[in-house]
């Protein structure tokens, strides 16, 4: 994990991949409670025996939706982010899914610093974030994901 504590030590890592998080298995349970909670209850996510004998992918997938909303879990085992008044998730841009996701599959996050900017005191960081499924080449997604950040007044510069 990198601590970050100011702008001048985020911006040192633009264009740096500064690392993975952990593995994180996604199992049926997870997929049937976001299915609940976002009212998304095709077959393909909760229909076990449907997704075997009639899916393409031989079991359930998870939601694409449900991989994206991992990130700021998954961010947050690759870097700590200190001194900071207000930390706003602000956008995600040029998102492509890359493959499905099987249930029980293990997936982590790849982090890489696109870009970091002084906004007049609020930071805008870009990442890109490649999740990867763990014994397989190609990931279940990549695209950006836009972070604002207020630091602390003394900490900023």
């Amino acid at each position: 994990m990198i601590i970050i504590n100011n702008f001048i030590e985020y911006k040192a890592l633009e264009g740096q991949m500064v690392g993975f998080s952990d593995w994180h298995t996604i199992g049926q349970e997870q997929i049937n409670r976001f299915a609940e909670v976002t009212l998304d209850d095709q077959w393909i996510h909760i229909n076990k025996e449907k997704a075997e004998t009639e899916g393409p992918f031989k079991s359930t997938i998870a939601h694409g939706y449900l991989l994206l909303s991992l990130i700021p879990y998954l961010w947050k085992q690759i870097a700590e982010v200190k001194n900071v008044k207000m930390e706003i998730n602000y956008g995600i841009e040029n998102f492509k899914f890359g493959q499905a996701v099987p249930v029980d599959s293990d997936v982590k996050l790849q982090a890489t610093i696109k870009s970091v900017n002084d906004l007049r005191g609020i930071i805008k960081v870009v990442v890109e974030a490649k999740l990867l499924i763990r014994n397989q080449s190609k990931p279940a997604y990549t695209g950006d994901v836009i972070f604002l950040y207020h630091f602390l007044e003394k900490n900023n510069r």
